[in-house]
Formats: C-alpha cells, sequence, structure tokens
C-alpha cells in the first residue's frame, strides 16, 4: 500500500496542508522544505491519490474524447485510434489521462463526463460530430479542441490536416501518368475535410483545363460500401472514368470491389489513388497509393494544445494545419 501525505507529514512534523502546497507546487513553501516533502514521498513510495488532488488544484486531471463512429468499433478504427493513443502518450507526460466517449449522444447536457465535472478540457474528434453540440461546447467555457473538424462562424482550437494540398497532390499524380478522365469520391460536402479535397481535386483539373471533364459522387459518409456504391454508378455510366481518386481509402477499398465486379482489374483498367494511408493500404492486392496523414502528430498537437489551454483560458483559438504525403505503390500505375 502507498504511503499518504498524512505519512509524510508525520515524517516530517509539517501539517497535511504544507506537504500538498510542496507537492503540488504552490506558493508558501520554501524551497529546502518543498524537497524535503519530495525526498521522502519518494523514499515512502508516494503516489498521488488523483481524486484528492483534484479538490486541492480544483482539476480532474482527465480530458474527453469525444467521437462518433460510423458502423464499425471504434478499437478498429483504422484512422483515430492512433490519435487517441498519441493523445494518451503525450497527456500522461502531464499527469493527465483519458476517458473516451463513443456514445452517440449530441446533447452536451447528456455527455456525462461534461455533466459530472470529471473533465478539464475536451477534444472533439471528426467531422460528423453534430453541429449544434460542437458549437455548444465550444461556447461553454471548457477548453476544448477539434480535429477534422471545422465551425463556419465559431473560432474554435483546431487540428486539421491539409487536405486540400493532399488531394491536389493525389489528382496531379493520376494526371501525371496520362490520365484525364478523373473522377473524385468523396464525402459530404458540409464537412470540412470534404470539402478541403473536392478542392483539391477541382483545382488540379482546372490547372489543365480539364474542367469539362470532372466527374465526382459525395454520399453521405466515407465507408466501403458508400465507396463501392459510388465507384460502380461511375464505371456503370455514360462517360465511366480512367482513374479515380477517392477521399479516404475505406472509399478506395470499395472501388477496388466495384472494380472487380465489373470484371476490370487495377491499374490496367483503372488507377485509383486513396487517402489517410491506413495500415491496410500496403496490405491489399494491389497496393493502394494514397495520401498520408500523420495521425500521431495530430494526436500529439491536440494533446498539447489542450494542456495549454487548461493553464491559459484566455489565449486566442488557434488552427493547425498539419502537412500530407503522398505515399506511391502501385495501384495508380507505379511499379
Amino acid at each position: 500500500m502507498s504511503a499518504t501525505t498524512n505519512d509524510i507529514a508525520r515524517k516530517l512534523n509539517i501539517s497535511n496542508a504544507t506537504v500538498s502546497r510542496a507537492l503540488n507546487d504552490r506558493p508558501g513553501v520554501s524551497n529546502e522544505l518543498r524537497q524535503k516533502v519530495i525526498n521522502v514521498a519518494n523514499e515512502l513510495g508516494f503516489a498521488p491519490n488523483m481524486a484528492a488532488r483534484s479538490l486541492v488544484t480544483a482539476r480532474t486531471q482527465t480530458i474527453g474524447f469525444v467521437i462518433r463512429s460510423f458502423d464499425q468499433p471504434f478499437s478498429s478504427d483504422p484512422f483515430y485510434f492512433p490519435m487517441l493513443t498519441a493523445i494518451e502518450l503525450e497527456l500522461v507526460l502531464h499527469d493527465y489521462h483519458v476517458m473516451l466517449d463513443t456514445s452517440g449522444s449530441d446533447n452536451v447536457s447528456h455527455l456525462r463526463m461534461v455533466k459530472q465535472n470529471r473533465v478539464d478540457g475536451l477534444i472533439l474528434a471528426g467531422p460528423n460530430l453534430n453541429l449544434q453540440f460542437v458549437t455548444s461546447i465550444c461556447n461553454s467555457g471548457l477548453p476544448t479542441v477539434l480535429i477534422d473538424n471545422k465551425l463556419k462562424h465559431t473560432k474554435a482550437n483546431t487540428i486539421l490536416t491539409d487536405d486540400k494540398g493532399g488531394a491536389l497532390d493525389a489528382t496531379q499524380h493520376l494526371l501525371q501518368h496520362g490520365h484525364r478522365a478523373v473522377a473524385h469520391i468523396g464525402g459530404p460536402l458540409e464537412w470540412v475535410s470534404s470539402r478541403q479535397r473536392y478542392a483539391g481535386y477541382c483545382e488540379a483539373m482546372q490547372g489543365v483545363g480539364l474542367n469539362q471533364q470532372m466527374q465526382s459522387i459525395h454520399t453521405e459518409a466515407t465507408t466501403i460500401a458508400t465507396g463501392e456504391a459510388a465507384t460502380m454508378a461511375l464505371l456503370t455510366g455514360p462517360n465511366p472514368p480512367t482513374a479515380i481518386f477517392a477521399a479516404n481509402d475505406a472509399m478506395a477499398v470499395g472501388a477496388m470491389r466495384a472494380v472487380s465486379t465489373q470484371g476490370l482489374s487495377l491499374p490496367n483498367d483503372l488507377a485509383l489513388v486513396g487517402f489517410d494511408n491506413i495500415d491496410l493500404a500496403d496490405h491489399i492486392t494491389p497496393s493502394l497509393t494514397t495520401i498520408r496523414i500523420f495521425k500521431e502528430q495530430i494526436g500529439q498537437l491536440a494533446a498539447r494544445r489542450i494542456i495549454d489551454l487548461i493553464a491559459d483560458t484566455t489565449s486566442a483559438p488557434v488552427e493547425t494545419i498539419v502537412s500530407t504525403e503522398l505515399v506511391i505503390r502501385r495501384s495508380c500505375g507505379c511499379s
């Protein structure tokens, strides 16, 4: 059983309050006494009681991570789970922990971790969170960071990917292979990531005078199923493309299914580029050319930003954009 602050107080013949001030970096304790308290705490194997510490600091030492998964368990999500892992690793360095919420509630008053004052801040991840919910959280005064989401009229602390730049690189790569009938499949244009990736596709096509050859289908979600359906519609349409830029790797996998169903092959009959660089991209056949998102870096930045906000709640909102990288494999026609 680990020692308590009472044990340290008795050993040094000082008050419990003095021990608490010394251990929690509070004023009113000399440097000499603070060091003595720390030495005795280490000697006795003292482990801070986080519940008790929250009473002293008025903090819970906990950050909430809120996400709304589509049709799969969060633990199998190839996109946001690495971010959560990076967030947790960074927060531990600051003596913080993560509380996960995937319940699906879009009502702030129903979010238990907020209602019960169990978190010092929130990280909201994903474009499919209810807009009113996100706005209410950002205006509540609770330190909040958004990942892969952005409000149109409310300034908020946001960590985004360079979606437009990545989409531009992806589409230009297909154009460099000689394709002119390049189509795009993506998610709802209400999502900032979908808008930006579509914008990058448009800029690449328009940059080489292919305005009339542009084709795009935007679906209600970016899943394997929606990618398959969108690709099937393109391939069976009047002007089937020779290449497709998919807004994420899940949709690209769906596109591969549609290509197979039509009796076609990649990259001989259709070139394909995805976005996200999930682990599966390197293990499917053919391997998927895609845009790498630095998910761990995004998680680390979000964790550091939320810690800064807790320390200074008056700091101005900051938008951070993380760069991307084209990962060339075989689905585009590169050997």
